[in-house]
């Protein structure tokens, strides 16, 4: 579904409240900055921070306007004091959750890359990629592309906030990497392009934020963990992990998501986001552990742990981003969610995505 170009790059709309916060936000937000209330997000105690539906909207509001801002919001909010001291104070339930998730994880005699390699192979997530390779409706896969649509149009810049923090080797391999993600300079071959493709040929919205109102707070999580690591630099360990435990799970499940497409009867403009990483990500495995991860631990020892717990954080809450869907597609219903209308409490239920029809099968030969 093609849009104008000022919406396919940005800034989004803002979306609509899922809680007391995130209404406070919103409704700040549209007006000119000013000091929001000393008391608000004080004793902020959710049940689950990480599928709380107020708190993990709440941080993408503040986190986005580090990335396009919104659409209509005075850019000075960016560095408003009284909105960060909100943000600090829901990064800190935010993150104590993920650690309370994940545990210290310990960093084996033979370093940090073999860490990353047992904690990717102990990864026993739930299998969505087989399920979208084999079974997968159409329904259910472009439910899968607008779930992933809020982080892969901007795909690359969180990591991206670690290269000033960063020197020597560990620098140099994350420039590696990021200039294959930003397609070397060329539009036509930067990974959020080829996935805006994607989008266009299931017939999805393909403007930039244009599904963060229909996914849910675990869909938020998977996207506000790379924020949070991003912009604190005492995190920069963290980011490098998440981005190496990326990199060394992506190879595979980018070529079966790209079956799934050709077994629905999709062209390659449509798989091509998927069978670029195929390649890349198999070359970026190597690069992310050893001379990213391995070469800022070289330099600084003492980050190893954060290494692996940013690395450990990040499959982890990929783990229960694949449980929703599977869970919920086991269950009849979307794994989206219907935004409430602007005068009544938010609601989780079903959503329909626009209607597309499947591509027609390929002529026998």
């Amino acid at each position: 579904m093609s849009v104008p170009a000022d919406r396919r790059y940005g800034p989004a709309t803002l979306p609509r409240a899922r809680g007391p916060l995130s209404t406070a936000v919103i409704e700040a937000l549209r007006r000119p900055p000013h000091d929001l209330p000393t008391d608000l997000g004080v004793g902020l105690d959710p049940a689950d921070p990480i599928v709380d539906e107020d708190l993990q909207l709440t941080l993408f509001l503040c986190y986005e306007l580090h990335y396009r801002g919104w659409l209509g919001v005075d850019e000075s909010w960016e560095w408003q004091p009284t909105l960060l001291a909100l943000r600090a104070r829901c990064e800190r339930v935010f993150e104590a959750a993920l650690r309370r998730l994940v545990g210290a994880p310990s960093v084996p005699a033979a370093g940090v890359a073999a860490g990353l390699a047992e904690l990717v192979a102990a990864d026993d997530g739930p299998a969505l990629a087989a399920q979208l390779q084999r079974r997968a409706d159409l329904a259910q896969f472009r439910e899968f592309v607008a779930h992933r649509s809020v982080y892969h149009l901007r795909e690359a810049d969180p990591h991206s906030w670690a290269l000033p923090r960063l020197g020597g080797p560990a620098k140099a391999a994350l420039v590696e990497i990021q200039t294959d993600e930003y397609g070397n300079g060329r539009l036509d071959r930067m990974h959020a392009e080829l996935f805006r493709r994607t989008l266009d040929r299931l017939g999805l919205d393909t403007g930039y934020g244009a599904h963060v109102d229909v996914v849910p707070a675990v869909t938020l999580a998977t996207n506000n963990l790379m924020s949070l690591f991003g912009l604190h630099r005492r995190l920069r360990g963290a980011l490098l992990g998440h981005l190496a435990a990326f990199e060394m799970t992506s190879s595979l499940p980018n070529r079966r998501y790209g079956n799934g497409l050709r077994r629905l009867g999709f062209d390659e403009v449509a798989t091509r986001f998927y069978d670029e990483h195929v390649e890349a990500d198999a070359v970026h495995e190597q690069i992310a552990a050893h001379d990213m991860c391995g070469g800022l631990v070289r330099l600084e020892p003492a980050l190893a742990s954060d290494v692996l717990f940013g690395a450990a954080a990040g499959l982890a809450v990929d783990r229960l981003f694949a449980a929703h869907l599977l869970d919920s597609w086991a269950d009849g219903r979307s794994s989206l969610r219907t935004p409430a209308p602007p005068d009544l409490p938010p609601t989780v239920s079903l959503v329909a995505l626009p209607a597309v029809a499947p591509p027609s099968p390929p002529a026998l030969v």
